[in-house]
């Protein structure tokens, strides 16, 4: 069954031209052309993956990422002005996974993208495996992205799960932002100054109590730890 992208561009021709591109590599499009309707059809239809334009006519784009983040893990990649730059960490500190600078070639767009299903496409049935710390407070789940803390599940975005394998698999090792930058997104897609805004929101989801970590420890002038414990 193909997958489902939604894309809310205000831009007609551009909102066109990416549809016609994606059909063509087997993706099921559907369109809105403003931040009102974007929600609308994201509710209606339940898309694999969301491109969502930051700057649009009536809910701005980060409401919009706002709005869907609040009740779901779907992928979301923003598409920003190149100056944007407020705007770009604005909307990853509020859940997008990935942005994407106008102008950009359709097939970097693909390969984003390609990048993003293929990591949330569920894993073959079988026994679960999971990664445990504080003495089995929180289980990391290295094929699926979720949690179990203290009992509870909480899922993640794919790109929280990937950073979160990535520092767990390092615990009791301080890693610096330019060394998860470059490890977490080879494609170099994230500036070293956001990974800041990605441990905070990795916090919201891992932690007892965001405000004072237990797991995800800052080292401050060095990095980032993950515990041990």
């Amino acid at each position: 069954m193909a997958e489902t992208i939604l894309v809310v561009e205000d831009e007609v021709e551009l909102a066109e031209l990416i549809r016609r591109f994606l059909e063509r590599r087997g993706f099921q499009v559907i369109l809105a052309f403003n931040g009102t309707e974007g929600w609308q059809k994201f509710q209606e239809h339940q898309p694999d993956l969301v491109i969502l334009d930051l700057m649009l006519p009536d809910i701005d784009g980060l409401e919009v990422c706002r709005q869907i983040r609040a009740v779901s893990t779907v992928p979301i990649l923003i598409l920003t002005a190149r100056a944007a730059v407020e705007e770009r960490v604005e909307g990853l500190k509020l859940g997008a996974d990935d942005y994407i600078v106008k102008p950009f070639s359709m097939e970097e767009l693909l390969a984003r993208i390609d990048a993003h299903l293929r990591r949330v496409r569920l894993p073959p049935p079988g026994k679960r495996i999971y990664w445990r710390f504080g003495e089995g407070a929180l289980l990391i789940d290295p094929q699926y992205p979720r949690v179990i803390l203290h009992g509870e599940e909480r899922l993640l975005t794919e790109t929280e799960h990937r950073l979160l394998c990535y520092l767990a698999e390092r615990a009791g090792q301080t890693l610096s932002p330019e060394e998860i930058a470059r490890n977490v997104w080879p494609d170099g897609s994230v500036d070293p100054q956001n990974v800041k805004w990605y441990i905070w929101r990795l916090r919201q989801r891992i932690e007892p109590d965001p405000d004072q970590p237990r797991f995800l420890l800052t080292e401050r002038g060095h990095g980032y730890r993950f515990a041990l414990g």
